[in-house]
Order: structure tokens, then C-alpha cells, then sequence
């Protein structure tokens, strides 16, 4: 339950931060072109806060927080439409140029907020980890890779984390096109391998079931003790944080993961288990009994320690180089998004990608358990894709408005009152079909889960 309430919380304040900074830039534009506003909302419907600024705004807070909008005078809305079509300020009368620069402002205000959070996330530091691979299955073992392989490139773009390189296999995977990985391998020679995602199979949609058929896997930490849980057995025992556990009843333990396996193998055959613990340059031995804790009906046995921060890659930059570190992925970002849309518009990938609020804001809770830094990556991906979003060419949307101000600008006069009602129509089609079509995705893989 408490993951649901985290989850609601960062869900509302991802969309409060970006949701306002995207009407702020359609109010900031729209002052500066002369044009009166009438209300600044965030969230729809029935306002549950407002006030009346000294610039004579209201300033509102709606019921609905899956968005918001700037009210102009507009004579087409107003109760008095001749009087208010002379009125200074009056939205229509602008000429289309300015309209136009009023209707981009939000998803160019996004585009900046992205490259400002991308440039906070660089100076606070992302930690990541070093992109090592463990043992690879599938394509990845086909490709000739190997356990403990670094990889150097993908494609040709230089990687110096586990993310960074997973999202460049992804867009690959996206497209089915092979990928050229550059690698340093265990003892330090550099290769070349071709991961041939082009061979992936057609029934895989989804994000998980991509990587699982190419075979790509972090090589997981070393069992490292991290935590050890206050007067557990292995505090009794006499281990230290730090500890490198390397067996358990004589069986090798090469990783924390190994550790998960093996400890309840052994203690449902005897819970009184011996470990094998490197501690500095020293090899020593400790006995101790494992605990069962039943909980639901399944039964869990624990020696109190938990894994040690694996994180072993940091992307940190000074202020002055993290600009141009957040353009670059800023303009990565942009570009695997455009590839996803293309991607789905022409069937190379499946409409499965699309996600609704439930998917946000099950990311943004763990994007904030996370860290700061890794809540700014997740603030800039999403309000990137808010802009991108709103500048297609969708009747309701930003890109709407500037499709119907391009065509006004071509003819020489505004379209009829009939082609944009008709429009308004295609565009709540249009959203209400892929709202649907994204909430069916997340529902899927809430029952799948």
C-alpha cells in the first residue's frame, strides 16, 4: 500500500513540475505578444484553489491533475463576442505569427526544462554501473560475447555506463538493426562484436521480452556484505560490513545473487552453515545457523546481511562541462523517442511501448527511491516526451493548433468554425484512442506482474 500512496505522491509531483513549466511557456509567450490571459490552471476541471493575481490572472488549481491550460480572451468564448473581439488583447486578433509562437512555447518550455534536468542530474552525479557483462544467453552468446566483457561502444557512440548502453541496444532492438559493440575483454584485448538484433523474433513486444531473447545481462555485484541486520546470525557469527562471502558449505559464491540461491538450498538440509569470508588479504572461516521465517506461506531462510551498494560508475560533471554532456542527451533522448514513434507508426514496433500514468508513476516512484539524480533523468525523459507529444500534428494538441495557424498563414484566412469543431472531434478520437490503448498496456503487465 505504501508504494501505491509513493507512487500517487511522485506521480502528482512529476506532473505538477512539468505540467507548469509547459502552461507557463504558452503564458510567457503569450504576454509578450500581447495577448490577455485570462487564467493560468493546473489540472482540469472544477478548480479546489484559486486566486486573483495583481496582473489581474487567475490563478487556479483543477480537481483533474492529468494537465492544465491557459485561458486567453477569446471572442469565440466569451458571453459577449462582439464586445470582447474589440477588446486589446483579444487572442484572435493576434496576428497568426504570434499565435503560433504561443501554441510551440509549451513544448519548447519542455525541451529547455529537459536539458536543464538532464544538466542538474549531471552535476549532482548519476550513479550507475560499469558496463559489464555477465554471462550472455541468447543473441548476445550467438554474437561471440563473453562473461566479464566491457562494453566500450555501441554503434560508435562511446558508453561509460550500464544504462547508456542498454538504451543504445534498445533502439537498435526497436528497429531491428544489428548493433556493432566494441568491447575490452577480461584479460584487455579490444573487440569487435555484431549483436544481430535484426534476427529477434517478431512475437516480441515488450521491453522485458526484448531483452530476454537478446541475452544482455549486467554481471551482477560480488557478495559483498553491505548491511548486516542487528543481532541476526551473521552479526553473532562475527562478520564485518565489507566482507566478501566466497562459499557457503564449500560451494563457490561468485556474486550476491549466488548468495540468494544458495543459502536456503543448504539450510532446508541443515540451517547450521559455514562460510567462507575473504576480509582483506585474510581467508577466514565462520559457522553459524541460518533462520526460517515463514511469511505467507512461503518460507525464507536468512542469515541478516543484505548486498553493499554495487553502483561502480558515477556521470558527474562541473557545472560548465554538464551543459554540453545534457544537449548530448538531451539530443539522444530526442532522437530514440522520434525512432519509437516512427518505429510504431510504421509496425517495426509494437504498440505494447505505449504507457500511461500507471507506468509513470510506478517509474517515478522508483526513479525517486532511486536518488536525486536519477528523478531529474526521469523528469527530463518525460517532459521531453510531453513536448514531443504535444507538437504532433493532432487536433487539441499544440501541434494541432500549429497545423490549423500553417494552413491559416497559406490561405490567407482562418478555417471555418465547422472544419474545427470537426477537428476538436478527431483529436478527443484520437487521444481517448491511444489513452485507452496505453491504460489496456498497463493493466496487461499489473496482471501479468
Amino acid at each position: 500500500m505504501s508504494e501505491f500512496f509513493g507512487s500517487v505522491w511522485w506521480l502528482l509531483v512529476t506532473l505538477g513540475l512539468l505540467v507548469t513549466f509547459h502552461e507557463f511557456g504558452h503564458f510567457w509567450v503569450a504576454r509578450r505578444c500581447g495577448v490577455k490571459v485570462l487564467r493560468f490552471s493546473v489540472g482540469f476541471g472544477k478548480p479546489v484553489w484559486s486566486r486573483f493575481g495583481r496582473d489581474g490572472v487567475e490563478y487556479a488549481i483543477g480537481a483533474i491533475p492529468l494537465g492544465g491550460y491557459v485561458k486567453f480572451l477569446d471572442a469565440r468564448e466569451a458571453e459577449n463576442p462582439e464586445s470582447a473581439a474589440h477588446e486589446p488583447g483579444e487572442y484572435n486578433a493576434a496576428p497568426v505569427g504570434k499565435r503560433m509562437l504561443i501554441a510551440v512555447a509549451g513544448p519548447v518550455f519542455n525541451i529547455v526544462f529537459t536539458v536543464f534536468a538532464f544538466w542538474a542530474m549531471f552535476v549532482v552525479g548519476r550513479p550507475d554501473f560499469q558496463p559489464v557483462i555477465g554471462a550472455p544467453q541468447g543473441l548476445a552468446a550467438a554474437a561471440g560475447l563473453q562473461d566479464g566483457d566491457r562494453i566500450l561502444s555501441v554503434d560508435g557512440d562511446r558508453v561509460d555506463s550500464w544504462s547508456a548502453a542498454m538504451l543504445d541496444v534498445a533502439q537498435s532492438a526497436m528497429l531491428r538493426r544489428d548493433a556493432t559493440l566494441q568491447v575490452a575483454t577480461a584479460n584487455g584485448q579490444t573487440q569487435t562484436r555484431t549483436l544481430a538484433l535484426s534476427q529477434l523474433p517478431q512475437g516480441v513486444a515488450d521491453n522485458d521480452k526484448t531483452f530476454d531473447a537478446i541475452g544482455l545481462s549486467l554481471q551482477p555485484p560480488p557478495a559483498i556484505v553491505g548491511v548486516l541486520s542487528a543481532g541476526g546470525a551473521a552479526e553473532k557469527a562475527g562478520l564485518h560490513t565489507g566482507d566478501r562471502i566466497s562459499a557457503i558449505n564449500g560451494k563457490p559464491v561468485a556474486s550476491f545473487a549466488d548468495l540468494v540461491k544458495i543459502v536456503p538450498d543448504q539450510a532446508k538440509r541443515d540451517p547450521r552453515l559455514h562460510l567462507t569470508v575473504q576480509r582483506g588479504a585474510d581467508t577466514l572461516g565462520f559457522d553459524l545457523t541460518a533462520e526460517r521465517q515463514a511469511t505467507g506461506g512461503a518460507e525464507r531462510w536468512l542469515i541478516g546481511i543484505g548486498a553493499a551498494d554495487s553502483h561502480d560508475a558515477l556521470e558527474r560533471y562541473n557545472p560548465l562541462r554538464a551543459v554540453p554532456a545534457a544537449l548530448r542527451e538531451t539530443w539522444k533522448t530526442t532522437s530514440a523517442t522520434l525512432g519509437m514513434i516512427g518505429a510504431m507508426l510504421t509496425g517495426a514496433a509494437s504498440t505494447k511501448n505505449l504507457s500511461s500514468v500507471i507506468s509513470i508513476a510506478q517509474v517515478a516512484n522508483a526513479s525517486a527511491h532511486m536518488g536525486l539524480a536519477w528523478f531529474l533523468s526521469f523528469l527530463a525523459v518525460i517532459s521531453l516526451s510531453l513536448g514531443i507529444l504535444n507538437l504532433l500534428p493532432i487536433p487539441l494538441l499544440d501541434g494541432g493548433h500549429l497545423l490549423y495557424y500553417a494552413i491559416e498563414w497559406v490561405k490567407g484566412s482562418p478555417l471555418s468554425e465547422r472544419t474545427l469543431i470537426a477537428g476538436q472531434y478527431v483529436g478527443m478520437a484520437a487521444l481517448a484512442a491511444l489513452m485507452s490503448l496505453a491504460f489496456y498496456n498497463d493493466i496487461l503487465r499489473l496482471i501479468a506482474g
